[in-house]
C-alpha cells in the first residue's frame, strides 16, 4: 500500500516543492497550510507521516504536534525549523516528534528521513500485530519487555513452547531464566501437568540424585520407606533443572540415560521407573567452555541442547528499563502500603547509564530499597545505593551545560559529546538518552568529525 503523508507549511512554494518531491517518490501527498488546518485533516483520514514546518501563522508546528499525537499517536510527525536552534528542534522530539529537519531541507536527506521513518513505522506495526497474535495465544507471565531482543524472545518461545523439543536456557544471573521455563511450561501442552523445579547447585551430588529419582525404602540410614524423585513427580509434566553445569558427572549420566531412555531406577533399588517428562534445563555458563574443561559430558550437552534459548542481558535491553522499574515500583510500592507518582527524570537517567551486572534482579532490589527509603511520592537519586550513582554520590556538581556566553551550537555540542562519554560511547544508549534518532546523533557527530 502507497504511503500517505501529509505536508504542513504556511509558504506555499515551500509546500508546493516537497509535494512534487514526495510525489514523484512515489507517495500520496495531501497539504495542510497552517496547524490547525493539519489537525482537522488528521481526525478524517489515517497519514503514514505528518512532515510539519515549526513556526506558522495560526498554530505552530509544536501545538499542532501535541493535538496530533493525541488524535493520532502512532503517527510519526517530523518537525521542519528554520530555526537551527538546540531549544526549538529538542523541545520538539521531547514533545514526541518523530524527528526534525532544518531548513533549507536537503532534498537527499530528506528522502533518506522519509524513507526510513515510514520503513520504521511498519516494523512497529509488524511488531504490534506479532505482539496481539502472541497474546491472545500465549501468556508470558512476569517477562517483561519491548525491545527488540525481548520481542525476538517472545517470538522464540511462542515456538518452543507447544513442542516437546527439550531446551536449554542460557543468560548470566538475574537474566530470568527461571520465569523463561515457567513460560514455556505454562504454553505448552503439558501445561496441565506438574511444573517441578530443581537448583542443581543447591544439593550435594548424593542428596541431589536422592532428589532427582527417589530412594528406595532401606536404601540409607532413615530411609524408612520409598520416596518418589522430582522425575516421577514432574510425569507427565515438566522438569526445570536449574544451574546445571553444576551437576557431578556421575549425575550427569544417570540424566542422559533418562533423556535417552526415559527411565532410571530409584537409589538403592533395582526396579525401572518409565517417566514422561519435558526437560527444560538453564546455566548461567558457556557449557562448551565447561565440556573443554571436561567438568561436563558433551553427549548430555547435546540431548538438552536441542532448542537453545539465549536471555539477553539487561544492559543490551536499555529500552526495557523504565518499563521495569515502572513494574516493580507499582509492586513493592502495593506491598509497602505506600503510593507512588513516578521517577525522577535523573533518576531514570541513572537507571539507564547504570551496567546492571546484577540484571533484572539487581534493578528490582534497586527500586524494592528505593521504595522503603522515599519518603515523599517521586524515587530520585538520593534514594539509590553509591554503586549506582558513582562518581556523582560525593563529587561537587559539575559546571552546568547551559552556562551563559556561550552560542547554542557550543552547548549542543557539549551536550551530546559529554552524554556519549558517559554511555562508555554506546551511541543507541546515548540517542535514547538525549531523546533524539540514531540517525540525527550520527549526523551530529559526523559534523563534529567523529563519524
Amino acid at each position: 500500500m502507497t504511503a500517505r503523508i501529509l505536508v504542513v507549511d504556511d509558504d506555499a512554494s515551500h509546500r508546493a516543492m516537497l509535494t512534487a518531491v514526495l510525489s514523484a517518490e512515489g507517495y500520496q501527498v495531501q497539504e495542510a497550510d497552517d496547524g490547525d488546518a493539519a489537525c482537522r485533516l488528521v481526525e478524517k483520514t489515517i497519514f503514514d507521516l505528518v512532515l510539519m514546518d515549526l513556526r506558522m501563522k495560526r498554530m505552530h508546528g509544536d501545538a499542532a504536534q501535541k493535538q496530533i499525537a493525541g488524535t493520532s499517536p502512532g503517527t510519526p510527525v517530523v518537525i521542519m525549523t528554520a530555526y537551527g536552534s538546540v531549544r526549538s528542534a529538542v523541545e520538539a522530539l521531547k514533545a514526541g516528534a518523530h524527528d526534525y529537519l532544518t531548513k533549507p531541507i536537503d532534498i537527499d536527506e530528506l528522502k533518506i528521513l522519509v524513507s526510513k521513518t515510514l520503513h520504521h513505522r511498519r516494523l512497529e506495526e509488524e511488531n504490534l500485530n506479532l505482539k496481539e497474535r502472541l497474546d491472545a495465544r500465549f501468556d508470558f507471565g512476569d517477562i517483561i519487555g519491548r525491545s527488540p531482543s525481548m520481542r525476538e524472545l517472545f517470538e522464540t518461545l511462542s515456538l518452543v513452547a507447544p513442542s516437546e523439543g527439550t531446551v536449554l536456557i542460557q543468560g548470566e544471573s538475574g537474566t530470568g531464566k527461571e520465569l523463561v521455563a515457567n513460560a514455556i511450561h505454562h504454553n505448552s501442552l503439558r501445561r496441565d501437568g506438574p511444573f517441578v523445579k530443581v537448583n542443581c547447585a543447591a544439593l550435594p551430588e548424593a542428596l541431589l540424585e536422592n532428589e532427582l529419582f527417589g530412594h528406595e525404602k532401606g536404601a540409607f540410614t532413615g530411609a524408612t520407606g520409598p520416596k518418589k524423585g522430582r522425575f516421577q513427580l514432574a510425569d507427565r509434566g515438566t522438569l526445570f533443572l536449574d544451574e546445571i553445569a553444576e551437576m557431578a558427572p556421575a549425575t550427569q549420566a544417570k540424566i542422559l540415560r533418562v533423556l535417552q531412555a526415559r527411565e532410571f531406577e530409584p537409589v538403592g533399588g533395582t526396579r525401572t521407573v518409565q517417566v514422561d517428562t519435558r526437560i527444560i534445563s538453564a546455566t548461567n555458563r558457556n557449557l562448551e567452555d565447561e565440556i573443554a574443561g571436561g567438568r561436563f559430558r558433551e553427549d548430555l550437552y547435546y540431548r538438552l541442547n536441542v532448542v537453545l534459548i539465549q536471555v539477553p542481558p539487561l544492559r543490551n535491553r536499555c529500552a526495557d528499563i523504565p518499563l521495569l522499574a515502572d513494574y516493580f515500583l507499582d509492586c513493592y510500592a502495593k506491598k509497602n502500603h505506600r503510593s507512588f507518582k513516578g521517577i525522577r527524570p535523573r533518576a531514570l537517567d541513572l537507571l539507564l547509564r547504570y551496567a546492571w551486572p546484577g540484571n533484572v534482579r539487581e534493578l528490582e532490589n534497586v527500586i524494592e530499597r528505593a521504595v522503603i527509603l522515599s519518603r515523599g511520592d517521586m524515587l530520585g537519586p538520593e534514594h539509590f545505593p553509591d554503586t549506582l550513582r558513582g562518581d556523582d554520590a560525593h563529587a561537587p556538581a559539575k559546571e552546568p551545560v547551559l552556562a551563559s556566553g556561550r552560542s547554542l551550537k557550543e552547548v549542543e555540542k557539549e551536550m551530546i559529546l559529554r552524554t556519549l562519554t558517559d554511555m562508555g560511547g554506546n551511541r543507541t544508549r546515548t540517542a535514547e538518552t538525549l531523546g533524539i534518532s540514531r540517525r540525527t546523533l550520527q549526523l551530529k557527530l559526523k559534523e563534529y568529525g567523529l563519524n
